[in-house]
């Protein structure tokens, strides 16, 4: 490069982690690479494997797609990368024992493509906001409050927004007293949904048809979170997904809403359903609303945004009821971001294709500062 021209900014992709979600986390990555303008910035992929290890990972998107039903995974056993302070701000380093450190240089941006816990939940946030690190997507605050569905429902509900009802059940409450517990869940009735309270891409999810699922539903969500969220099932009500823009100017954009219409064996939208091919799953965009619902619900998604605090991109997902009124499900900080994902299909129905979308995001990065804003 010559003297007199500047650099383009370094954008670190950084994927995998250690929840459940890590393959899933991987194929994003695959498909974020493979999309950002590498003409405009320096790319420098870091994986960060099972156990906990960041690594400098091969810039090689093939390698990170499903293959054969199989999820890709980190390479733990490449080069390890740290981040470093420096006069001018945060390198990237790589460290090997017996070597010298080689300096990558300066990180402009994190694109963190992380799922779940360690990572969605504002953890990662926190560390590159003390590295001074600008970074994609939502603070500390809101991704926390995103990851754990029963604060996330507390603060919608606290902002006037209807959301599913249901109860927290934990690890240590079901094991010092099963019939107690299951009494609760028995109380609000059938059928019900368990699912882990800080978990994504549907992992340990069951539906409960009565009682006799309860201890099952259960230790299947406990795999995920010691902490788990029973819901009263949205009984022949619609699913309706909206996505949610950051903009310079600090107010969001909006999609027009998509409808899943899961078929085959799936009661719901459950893991096989979203990410394995030939799950005659469908996805309408846009939905097929009445003028006034898509309205409210385009609304109802801003206030949601607003509400956790989130900053640069988020998918609120809706049911519509029977009668016509809507009720948040969740709202996810960091939504499926592979092409076939809903959020970036919501965003090409307008008019913003995967590429610019991924562009989108690191230029609303680059222009906010770190710290209280």
């Amino acid at each position: 490069m010559n003297a007199s021209q500047p650099r383009k900014p370094r954008v670190a992709v950084v994927f995998g982690g250690r929840s459940s979600e890590h393959g899933i986390s991987c194929v994003t990555a695959g498909s974020v690479l493979a999309a950002i303008d590498r003409e405009a910035y320096d790319v420098v992929p870091v994986g960060i494997s099972l156990d906990g290890r960041w690594v400098l990972e091969a810039d090689e998107p093939a390698r990170l797609a499903i293959q054969g039903g199989e999820l890709p995974a980190v390479d733990g056993d490449r080069r390890p990368v740290a981040l470093l302070g420096a006069a001018a701000g945060t390198d990237l380093v790589v460290t090997e024992a017996a070597r010298v450190p080689d300096v990558i240089g300066e990180v402009d941006v994190v694109f963190p493509l992380l799922h779940g816990p360690w990572g969605e939940d504002g953890t990662i946030q926190g560390m590159l906001e003390m590295a001074g690190v600008r970074y994609v997507g939502s603070g500390v605050l809101a991704s926390a409050l995103g990851m754990d569905k029963v604060f996330m429902k507390m603060a919608l509900q606290a902002a006037g927004l209807p959301v599913t009802p249901g109860i927290v059940v934990t690890r240590s409450e079901w094991e010092q007293d099963q019939a107690g517990v299951a009494a609760r869940i028995e109380d609000q009735g059938f059928p019900s949904f368990v699912k882990p309270a800080r978990a994504g891409s549907s992992m340990g999810i069951s539906k409960l048809h009565d009682a006799s699922e309860i201890a099952d539903g259960l230790e299947t969500a406990f795999v995920h979170d010691p902490k788990v969220l029973v819901e009263a099932s949205m009984e022949d009500a619609r699913e309706v997904e909206c996505g949610v823009l950051g903009t310079v100017d600090g107010l969001p954009e909006t999609t027009r809403p998509g409808e899943l219409r899961v078929g085959g064996d799936h009661e719901f939208y459950d893991f096989e359903a979203k990410y394995l091919p030939d799950q005659q799953t469908e996805i309408d965009i846009p939905a097929d609303l009445p003028a006034g619902v898509e309205q409210e619900l385009r609304a109802m998604a801003v206030r949601a945004f607003q509400a956790l605090s989130c900053e640069g991109l988020a998918r609120v997902d809706f049911f519509l009821m029977p009668d016509g009124s809507l009720v948040i499900n969740e709202l996810n900080t960091m939504p499926g971001f592979t092409p076939t994902s809903m959020y970036p299909q919501l965003w090409a129905e307008a008019g913003l294709s995967y590429p610019a979308l991924v562009d989108r995001l690191i230029q609303l990065a680059l222009r906010r500062d770190t710290g209280l804003r």
